[in-house]
C-alpha cells in the first residue's frame, strides 16, 4: 500500500530507513514531548512492531518519504494505540518527522492523505489524534488539517507516570464527512 500526495510518499519500511529513523528518535527536538529519545534498539523494535501491524491491519505508521530527495523523512500514518485509552477503540492519526522537515508543511500534506484514506478505503466513522496539552506544534496541525479538540475527553495518558509532566493529554477528532 501507497500514499502519495504532491510532495510525499507514504510507504512500506525499508532497510535504508532505519539509519535516520535512529537519528530521528534519538534527537531531542523530535522528542520533546516524549518520555525519552529512543536508543537504536528501541528504534529497531518499534520499526518491526509498525510493520507487523501494517501486515495484520493493511495500514499503519507509514515511512515518510519526500519525493524530491526520495529519502526517508519520518513517519505519517493511522494507528490503532495498543493500550487502553479513554475513548477507546479508536485509531489515530499521527506523524513524527525529522527536524530538518518542520515547518514546511509535510506534517499537514501527509496527515490530510491519510485522513482521507481512512475515511475513503478503510470507511472509519471517526479517526482521533492526541498529545501532550504544550505540543502546541502537533496541535496546530490537528487544527489545520481539521480536526477538533475535544476538551470533555482531554486525559492523563495511562502510560505515565501521576506525576509526569507530559501526563495531561488533549484529544482531537474529526468525524467523515457523509
Amino acid at each position: 500500500m501507497v500514499v502519495e500526495t504532491d510532495r510525499l510518499i507514504l510507504r512500506r519500511w525499508k532497510s535504508s530507513d532505519v539509519e535516520p529513523f535512529v537519528s530521528l528518535n534519538a534527537d531531542p527536538r523530535v522528542m520533546e514531548f516524549f518520555p525519552a529519545t529512543l536508543s537504536r534498539s528501541e528504534t529497531e523494535a518499534m520499526i518491526s512492531q509498525i510493520e507487523e501491524r501494517i501486515r495484520q491491519q493493511g495500514f499503519g505508521l507509514w515511512a515518510a518519504e519526500a519525493k524530491v530527495t526520495k529519502g526517508f523523512i519520518g513517519f505519517i500514518g493511522l494507528n490503532v494505540p495498543g493500550y487502553p485509552l479513554p475513548f477507546s477503540p479508536c485509531v489515530e492519526v499521527g506523524w513524527r518527522l525529522a527536524f530538518d522537515y518542520w515547518g514546511k508543511g509535510y506534517a499537514q500534506e501527509g496527515a490530510r492523505a491519510v485522513l482521507a484514506f481512512g475515511f475513503e478505503k478503510l470507511h472509519l466513522k471517526e479517526i482521533v489524534s492526541f498529545t501532550t496539552v504544550r505540543n502546541f506544534r502537533s496541535r496546530h496541525v490537528m487544527e489545520r488539517i481539521g480536526m477538533t479538540n475535544d476538551a470533555q475527553a482531554d486525559f492523563d495518558h495511562p502510560q505515565l507516570p501521576k506525576d509526569h509532566p507530559l501526563r495531561r493529554h488533549v484529544l482531537y477528532r474529526k468525524l467523515r464527512s457523509i
